[in-house]
């Protein structure tokens, strides 16, 4: 089924809190992510109840392979076409549009969160691949307490690029990714995004802590980098100029044993110190990383990025 919806303007009642069942939902707000959104949804489908795949003005083939999908997976992955014209974050429009306009990315955003019906929700990005086994372990945490949370559960990724050479590695500029801003949640009354004039901002209910590294981000390997829709070309944002800049001129590679020997050896130690939540995160994934850094997973990341040899390994 094709549903689409317009003209939607969100409430937080619209969350639903009441009728929602035990489970975990994510959902996905998607534009023109073709390049790894199959693999980010079949990565993560197993370990979930419900996918909620929210597409807004695709011009690259996502919204068929989001069917095709849907066609396979059957309820637990539901389709929704937004089509309204929404600005992204970082333009001025987004910094103009009232957080409830149908254009703005928080409204659809918000949208999305609410066609959810678990307990435990996450936003998934369509360039997000799980590593393994991780993801589906800190699934089981959340089935393990019920589908109940009193904390905010919070998970990194690590971000790959490729080299000058063409191979692919860890970006020695930019590693990492995630302190904070992707999560396991419970969803509560006041579990939604605002408004910012930068960027959509969310509501944590609940303290957050971190959880692991669960992904690989693969956004500097798609096509433009990564930074095609937020339309630079349009309304120029420094702050992504700045950032596609230092990925251009920055082309240095790391393995995965280079980054987890570089987190510092005391991270274990001074997380647990009264510090700044955001300051805690980092340490705490630092220690994670070098006590356990996840394996590339060669096979399947090759068929993520639709090779089958002459990579990079970054192990």
């Amino acid at each position: 089924m094709n549903e689409t919806v317009s003209g939607y303007r969100f409430k937080p009642d619209d969350l639903g809190v009441a009728r929602r069942t035990p489970g975990i939902s994510i959902f996905m707000r998607v534009r023109n992510g073709a390049d790894f959104l199959e693999a980010a949804i079949r990565s993560h489908a197993d370990a979930v109840d419900e996918i909620v795949a929210v597409h807004n003005q695709c011009t690259d083939g996502s919204d068929a392979i989001l069917h095709r999908l849907a066609a396979e997976l059957g309820p637990k992955l539901r389709v929704i076409h937004y089509p309204d014209r929404v600005f992204p974050p970082g333009s001025e429009g987004h910094a103009r549009e009232a957080a409830d306009s149908p254009a703005s990315f928080v409204n659809m955003s918000n949208f999305a969160l609410a066609q959810t019906r678990h307990t435990v929700a996450m936003k998934l990005d369509d360039d997000h691949v799980a590593i393994g086994d991780r993801f589906a372990r800190l699934a089981a945490r959340v089935r393990t307490n019920a589908f109940r949370l009193t904390e905010t559960l919070c998970f990194s990724g690590i971000n790959l690029a490729r080299g000058a050479d063409g191979t692919i590695g860890v970006p020695a500029h930019e590693p990492l990714v995630g302190t904070g801003d992707h999560f396991l949640f419970e969803v509560r009354p006041e579990t939604f995004f605002r408004h910012d004039p930068r960027f959509e901002h969310f509501h944590h209910a609940d303290p957050r802590v971190f959880a692991d590294i669960t992904y690989w981000h693969l956004k500097y390997l798609k096509a433009g980098l990564g930074f095609a829709n937020y339309e630079m070309d349009e309304t120029p944002n420094p702050r992504f100029e700045r950032k596609k800049k230092r990925l251009m001129e920055n082309r240095s590679l790391l393995t995965i044993a280079e980054l987890a020997a570089r987190q510092p050896a005391w991270a274990g130690l001074a997380r647990h110190l009264p510090l700044p939540e955001k300051t805690r995160l980092k340490l705490a994934r630092a220690h994670a990383l070098r006590t356990d850094p996840p394996a590339l997973e060669r096979a399947a990341l090759g068929s993520a990025l639709g090779e089958t040899h002459d990579h990079h390994d970054p192990r």
